[in-house]
Order: C-alpha cells, then sequence, then structure tokens
C-alpha cells in the first residue's frame, strides 16, 4: 500500500516508557516481522537503539536520531485493522 506520491508507509514514533516499553512492544508483536529491513510486502518493526544501533554510545545513537524510546515501522501489505490492533494489544 502505498501513500500519496508513490512512497511505503515508513512510520517512526517514540513511546512513553522509553527504552524498556519500545523494546517490550517490538517483542510483543504477532503480525509484524521483527527485521532491519525497508520496502517489504511484509509489515516490519525494528527498536533501532536494542538492535541496529546497539553498538553505539547514547550520544552517537542520538547523533543519528535515534533515541531509547524510538521504533520504526515498515507497513507492508496485510489489512491495516489487523496491524492496528497487533500494534494496540502489544502496547
Amino acid at each position: 500500500k502505498y501513500l500519496q506520491g508513490g512512497q511505503s508507509g515508513l512510520v517512526t514514533f517514540g513511546l512513553k516508557g522509553g527504552f524498556e516499553a519500545a523494546k517490550k512492544t517490538v517483542n510483543n508483536v504477532k503480525i509484524f516481522s521483527l527485521l532491519a529491513n525497508l520496502g517489504d510486502t511484509k509489515s516490519l518493526i525494528i527498536h533501532p537503539a536494542s538492535t541496529t544501533h546497539q553498538q553505539l554510545s547514547q550520544e552517537a545513537q542520538a547523533l543519528t536520531g535515534v533515541t531509547p524510546d524510538l521504533i520504526r515501522l515498515s507497513v507492508g501489505l496485510e489489512d491495516i485493522e489487523d496491524l492496528q490492533k497487533d500494534l494496540k494489544q502489544a502496547f
């Protein structure tokens, strides 16, 4: 599914509760796959601070735009209502 202009659905947001809340959320989803990838037909989720950027200091992470509460979603072709329900149950 595409947004106007043909872009795919990449969403980045932070969670109240910081690092632990974000990590818990990505570990509790059922439909989203925990992968560091973009542009897939499957919906993906990642917590960069504990995965792709974990080797960096917090200062270096901040310089790259990664905060402890940050989650990235890449929305695939699944039904949007199913994805919304999955996120709600994961929080």
